[in-house]
């Protein structure tokens, strides 16, 4: 989609913008002008299992708007492949085409979730930032690492600015790394189940479900608990010690894998997002993350200085999106 000039005084534009996970979809009206952050309102949150479609969920939202705008930029899971979306976390196939035309809109454009988080970070609010590691009155650094389990796992690299300031990835999809005796019977149990085993397959709200059963098997366990919100809670409860430690192990290996990230593209900041980084949080700022993150030899003291943040906002997603649009339709001239 080619950017088009929009001076500072000229009006507002106003579309509809959304979130779309594995489990729900967060859509909002946006009102977008260059040079100023997006303003949303009328913000709706559906189940994507109750829908049929995404189409479905967009005209719903539509009918409830006594003028609704033709034009909306969808955040959602998944890789394009031409026109369909690549995706192994929600309940119905996407058709950016089929979609457009059965919701009655005249624009749509389908982004990845986590590119939308990384476009929201430069309006993100200091007082939504729960600090990991670093200094926690840094302010912006660039390239910023975004990460966060959620349904999947989505992960992207922000730029200060430039002609493309994201970069989108899959980096859930990649091989899990298993890094302690622990971690590779666990990684061994799984590959009895899988040929690859990606990073989603623990680090994941789906994950904790993986994970859960496996430290059970290894402890001589039977499993108790049959639901990742079943799971959290036993831990926070502390109520079962497997629960306990499921949480222990999955936030070590999520600093671990940030830690690999932020090394490879050299991260000078790192943003925590996602719903279950929120639920966790307890067992985040137990240092087991933190630990991890920095374990990565010769490189420990350069990461001790990468401020890391866990991302008290529930929707970067829809904020992105509108920021996106913004970026790309809204130039400044």
């Amino acid at each position: 989609m080619a950017p088009t000039a929009a001076h500072r005084d000229s009006p507002p534009d106003t579309l509809i913008v959304a979130d779309v996970g594995g489990t729900f979809a967060r859509v909002a009206l946006a009102t977008v002008r260059a040079g100023a952050a997006p303003q949303l309102s009328g913000l709706q949150r559906y189940a994507c299992a109750g829908h049929a479609s995404l189409a479905a969920i967009l005209a719903g939202f539509i009918a409830t708007l006594p003028a609704a705008p033709d034009t909306a930029v969808v955040a959602i899971a998944g890789l394009l492949d031409g026109d369909h979306l690549v995706n192994t976390n929600l309940p119905w196939p996407v058709s950016v085409a089929q979609t457009r035309h059965e919701s009655g809109l005249a624009s749509l454009a389908l982004i990845n979730d986590f590119e939308a988080v990384a476009y929201a970070i430069p309006h993100v609010a200091p007082e939504t930032l729960v600090a990991l590691n670093g200094d926690p009155d840094a302010g912006p650094r660039w390239p910023a690492l975004v990460l966060g389990p959620g349904t999947g796992l989505g992960a992207a690299l922000r730029f200060e600015g430039g002609e493309r300031p994201v970069l989108a990835s899959e980096a859930g999809h990649a091989a899990l790394n298993a890094c302690n005796a622990l971690e590779l019977e666990v990684l061994s149990r799984l590959l009895q189940r899988w040929d690859h085993v990606d990073n989603e397959r623990v680090l994941s709200g789906g994950g904790l479900m993986n994970l859960y059963p496996c430290l059970c098997d290894i402890r001589g366990v039977t499993p108790h608990w049959t639901s990742t919100e079943a799971l959290i809670a036993a831990a926070h409860e502390g109520v079962d010690p497997l629960a306990v430690e499921t949480l222990e192990v999955f936030c070590a290996w999520l600093g671990s894998l940030a830690g690999d990230l932020a090394t490879t593209f050299g991260a000078r900041s790192v943003y925590l997002a996602g719903g279950i980084s929120t639920r966790v949080d307890r067992f985040l700022r137990d240092g087991r993350f933190r630990a991890r993150f920095l374990a990565k030899g010769v490189m420990h003291d350069v990461l001790r200085q990468v401020p890391i943040w866990r991302v008290d906002h529930g929707e970067l997603g829809v904020l992105g999106a509108a920021v996106w649009h913004a970026e790309h339709r809204c130039i400044v001239v």
